[in-house]
Order: structure tokens, then C-alpha cells, then sequence
């Protein structure tokens, strides 16, 4: 790979403006090609490939720029475009916000459906009504007929937006049990907020008998949810969802959108 195209990735993959010294330390190696690293002719060749990548940048084929900003680099549209993202980022879902027993709930959908209610309050451990509606309401289960049994409980599903908002293409990507208990270990258990009074209205405690965390079918129960990139767990299955910034500031301080990744920068 090219220096010009490794401090283009760096950019674009960084949060925040990227200094030259930092790029500089993330490609020392491949400047120096095993020969003793010389700091001076190596920063001189950096600068002189991020000179020729705003240029080529600058290009009017290139609707984003690569500018200084707060003594570093990062991506950013250029103000031409700005009316044109603006409208873009005001058309994109917000957020979904979940509670964990919402989390759970899904969780059991997703890996088990078809599914009833009570098969799910069974293998939750608590009654699980109260949060299908939320799900429903949310767009991300929906009902998939009735099971021929007694009484002849509805069945419950994912949706095309259930995949949309996990970024699956299908509910075969799921990871497998494993994969998904080492996730919620590494990642996403300290990120949980605790249940608090408001989800007391979504989740009625079953007796005791049927209470646990995890059942043996290898479900995850109380501690066990998946959390993709665009659901953030939350206190309440009432809380309202999050609403696009319609007003942001751009990345130079104007009044654009936000400049990362494609947002417009505003100036």
C-alpha cells in the first residue's frame, strides 16, 4: 500500500483531526522500508503526501476536502455541497433508543422467532408483554400468523428494519452464541445502564421458579443482549427517540453540518 493511501485511510477512520505527528508514528515502518528510520526525511515525505492528497482532493470531481483543522487533518465537505448534505442529514432515522428488558426481548426474537409471548417470558424469566408493543411500535418485530396450539398465541418476528438498523443481511449473519456472550463480556456489558423503576412497567417479575439470567436452551437472559452501532440502551422503553440535529455546527465552527465522513463542513 502507498503512504499516500495509508494517510488516507487514517484520516477518513479518525474521530478527530489527526495530527502529523501521530501519522507520522503510524507509518514510520512503512517509510522507512527496514533502513535506520531518519525523522527528518521521513516527516518530509508524510508532509509532502498529504500535500499531494489535498490536492487530488481539491479536484471538482471530489465532493469532500482534506483540511486543517485544530492542527491536524481530517475529511470534510466542501462548502459547495453544503445545501445538498445539509438536506440528506436532516432526512436520516435518528437513533433508536432501547431499554435493556427491549434489548433482551429483541435478543430472543431475533435468535428464536417465530416466537410467542409466552415462550419468551419462559425464557426470560419474567413476563415480556409489555415490551412487544415498544418493539412493535419501533418497526423492529412484527407478527408472523399464530401457533396451532391451544389458545393459538401470536407469533412474533424481525424486520427488514430490524436488519437495517443491526446491519445484517440477513438474520443468518447473527453471531453465533459464542461470538455473542465474548461481545457482551468485552464490550457492551459496562455500557448497559442499569433497569431503573420506569422499566418496572414493561417487565412483571414470574414466580419464582422460573426466574434466571440464562436458560439452558443457551438464550441470553439478563445478561445477554446484543448492542449494534445504532441502538443505544436506555433507562425507559418510554423514552422518546433521539431527533436529527437540524442545526449542527460544521467542523470549522459554522453553521453547517458536522464535517466528518461526508457530513458538510459549512464554511
Amino acid at each position: 500500500m502507498s503512504l499516500k493511501a495509508q494517510l488516507e485511510a487514517i484520516i477518513y477512520a479518525a474521530e478527530t483531526p489527526v495530527t502529523l505527528d501521530n501519522m507520522i508514528q503510524l507509518v514510520r515502518e512503512t517509510v522507512a522500508n527496514g533502513d535506520a528510520p531518519d525523522d527528518a526525511a521521513i516527516k518530509s515525505q508524510v508532509r509532502v503526501a498529504l500535500e499531494e492528497l489535498s490536492s487530488d482532493y481539491a479536484g471538482a470531481n471530489h465532493g469532500i476536502e482534506i483540511r486543517q483543522v485544530a492542527s491536524g487533518y481530517r475529511m470534510s465537505t466542501k462548502p459547495e455541497h453544503h445545501d445538498v448534505v445539509r438536506a440528506f442529514a436532516k432526512s436520516l432515522k435518528p437513533p433508536i433508543r432501547l431499554s435493556m428488558p427491549a434489548l433482551e426481548t429483541l435478543a430472543v426474537i431475533a435468535y428464536r422467532q417465530p416466537v410467542t409471548v409466552p415462550e419468551i417470558s419462559e425464557i426470560r424469566g419474567v413476563d415480556s408483554s409489555g415490551v412487544i408493543a415498544t418493539l412493535l411500535d419501533r418497526k423492529l418485530i412484527t407478527t408472523a400468523g399464530r401457533k396451532a396450539v391451544i389458545g393459538r398465541p401470536i407469533l412474533y418476528k424481525s424486520t427488514k428494519e430490524f436488519l437495517l438498523r443491526f446491519g445484517l443481511k440477513d438474520v443468518s449473519e447473527l453471531p453465533s452464541m459464542e461470538e455473542f456472550e465474548k461481545l457482551v463480556a468485552e464490550s457492551f456489558q459496562s455500557d448497559l445502564l442499569p433497569v431503573t423503576d420506569g422499566d418496572a412497567g414493561d417487565d412483571t417479575m414470574a414466580n419464582s421458579t422460573s426466574q434466571g439470567s440464562v436458560k439452558d436452551d443457551g438464550v441470553p437472559g439478563k445478561h445477554g443482549k446484543p448492542n449494534p452501532g445504532n441502538v443505544a440502551p436506555c433507562e425507559s422503553d418510554n423514552e422518546a427517540l433521539d431527533t436529527a440535529d437540524s442545526g449542527s455546527t460544521g467542523s470549522d465552527g459554522s453553521d453547517g453540518v458536522g464535517g466528518q465522513h461526508g457530513k458538510p463542513s459549512g464554511s
